[in-house]
């Protein structure tokens, strides 16, 4: 009983989300309806969360509208297609997990940025200015706001700031059973309709039919398959976007019910709903936190609640259609605002001082660059932004250090005991990888005529990568040009597995691999009681 009621709950909270954002993004009412029921449906049927609410998503929109603007909405119909198989095969390939791959800067980074762009792209119904849609990209919307600013309603901008005002302090213990947005549509359209105002309406805008009155038919959107590369992209972004928001909700469901979901099969489900959703005339499905823990604070526990809400919603459609024509546009405006405004970590800019440089800059390009082009732009810069100061990061934790018989100091090593004459010993730490080879360089220079054994004591190198081998293999090469010899004291699981295919091992020979230090000075004693002259040889095939 407490999942169905927690259904009729979110069911009731989704409605004027699911109309909002299908006007925001540039389709239809309908559509957004439609893209609630049916992929509200699959995800909560087929899903690895057992509390997740699927359906149309605000982080989508700005990349909805850009998509439609760009390749027009058959076109979007089909990235949505093209991202659910990608979504799919994700799951289907157990790579769920990479996900988690995606630095924070990054994911609160476009948050932010997406909170920005809906709320840009309400300003023109909150303001009630009359004219053409406005553009996506963001210097001309700003552009065509400067212009429009003159033809502001004040009866509109007055009903919408109410909206927002009843959100904004309805008191939670009733919006368990009354969501504050739903009292703020009922209210907006009463005054409106009661008092006549000139304030723009569902039906006045997109007609008295646009929200829908039955069930959806099948409709499969042309496909051109000349431009199907160009589509591409705006599928992986798709694929990207829903990917993330989808596990996020369920990583925040799992904490709020003690569950662990299912990332793979969460993704396939997500992939199921965003296939189907398209020949229905529908959006880009996602898991939506907001939804989802409206649901499980009504008491939800299993997939029955989501089921229920979809259900729910589609009951709205069949019997109280004709209704929903007369919600004013702008109170759809204050609730997409309201929303923007939550789903923002705008925390990130208060504490922004307290985070390394690095991380600061990766979370404000790839805030700006949402907001100022779109997120697919967005996500690759910062991604690669963050891949290259995190290569840097490490880079800079790794030393190359001399020891000696004394130690090396403020390193915290042992000294090295009876070392010698006529020997090096160089301690490797951290991760040996291409932007940190070039620190071998340092063997080289100190390696003096007298030097005829170098030991590189590398058991703290946890990594090594090919670039950092090449120049393993080049130090070897110049030491036994230089009749000297090179000891590998300690190495660490995966750098020995590397050197070892790679056939490096071999070269620098077996006898010059020693497991510790004391071992690696025994074996360059040896070396240096050999006459001058001689050079170990090189190791013979088989």
């Amino acid at each position: 009983m407490t999942d169905l009621l927690a259904g009729i709950t979110v069911g009731i909270v989704a409605l004027p989300l699911a109309i909002g954002l299908g006007i925001a993004s540039g389709v239809t009412p309908g559509a957004g309806i439609y893209t609630a029921i049916i992929g509200g449906f699959i995800v909560s049927a087929l899903g690895g969360s057992r509390v997740q609410i699927g359906g149309p998503a605000g982080a989508f929109v700005g990349l909805v509208y850009a998509i439609i603007a760009q390749y027009g909405l058959p076109n979007l119909l089909i990235c949505t297609a093209m991202a659910g198989v990608c979504l799919f095969l994700l799951g289907a390939l157990r790579l769920g997990t990479l996900i988690k791959y995606i630095p924070h800067p990054v994911t609160t980074g476009f948050t932010c940025g997406i909170a920005i762009t809906i709320i840009l792209s309400q300003v023109k119904d909150f303001l009630g200015i009359e004219g053409p849609a406005w553009p996506a990209e963001f210097f001309h919307k700003l552009a065509a706001l400067g212009h429009g600013l003159g033809g502001t309603s004040y009866a509109t901008v007055a009903i919408g700031a109410g909206a927002i005002l009843i959100i904004k302090f309805w008191p939670a213990r009733w919006a368990r059973f009354v969501p504050g947005s739903m009292v703020a549509i009922v209210a907006g359209t009463v005054i409106v309709q009661l008092f006549r105002l000139p304030v723009a309406t569902i039906s006045s805008r997109f007609g008295a039919d646009s929200f829908p009155s039955g069930l959806p038919t099948f409709t499969a959107p042309p496909i051109d398959w000349h431009n199907l590369g160009d589509l591409v992209r705006p599928a992986l972004a798709i694929t990207l976007l829903g990917a993330i928001e989808s596990l996020l909700s369920a990583v925040v469901a799992d904490g709020m019910i003690d569950d662990r979901h299912d990332s793979n099969q969460e993704l396939m489900a997500q992939g199921v709903a965003n296939f189907v959703v398209p020949f229905f005339g529908g959006i880009p499905v996602t898991g939506v936190i907001a939804r989802t823990a409206t649901n499980v604070r009504g008491g939800a526990r299993t997939p029955v609640a989501g089921i229920t809400h979809a259900v729910a919603l589609l009951l709205v459609v069949l019997l109280a259609a004709p209704l929903a024509g007369y919600i004013p546009l702008t109170v759809l405006c204050g609730v997409l605002i309201m929303v923007a405004l939550r789903m923002g970590d705008w925390e990130e800019f208060r504490i922004l001082h307290r985070h390394t440089k690095s991380d600061a800059a990766v979370f404000v390009v790839t805030f700006v660059l949402t907001v100022i082009f779109d997120l697919t732009v967005a996500v690759e810069v910062g991604m690669i932004l963050a891949a290259g100061l995190f290569i840097k990061r490490v880079t800079d934790t790794t030393h190359v250090t001399a020891l000696d018989e004394t130690g090396a100091p403020g390193q915290g090593h042992e000294p090295v005991r009876d070392l010698p004459s006529g020997v090096l010993v160089y301690r490797v730490f951290g991760a040996l990888l291409f932007g940190a080879a070039d620190k071998l360089d340092s063997v080289l220079r100190r390696a003096g005529s007298d030097t005829r054994v170098v030991i590189l004591h590398v058991a703290a190198v946890t990594a090594l990568d090919a670039t950092a081998l090449n120049a393993l293999e080049t130090l070897h090469e110049k030491l036994r040009h230089h009749k000297k010899h090179l000891i590998l004291c300690g190495p660490h699981t995966q750098p020995y597995a590397l050197m070892d295919r790679s056939g490096f091992l071999d070269r620098v020979g077996a006898d010059n691999i020693a497991a510790d230090l004391d071992s690696a000075v025994a074996r360059a004693r040896d070396l240096v009681a050999m006459p001058r002259h001689t050079r170990s040889p090189l190791p013979t095939a088989g």
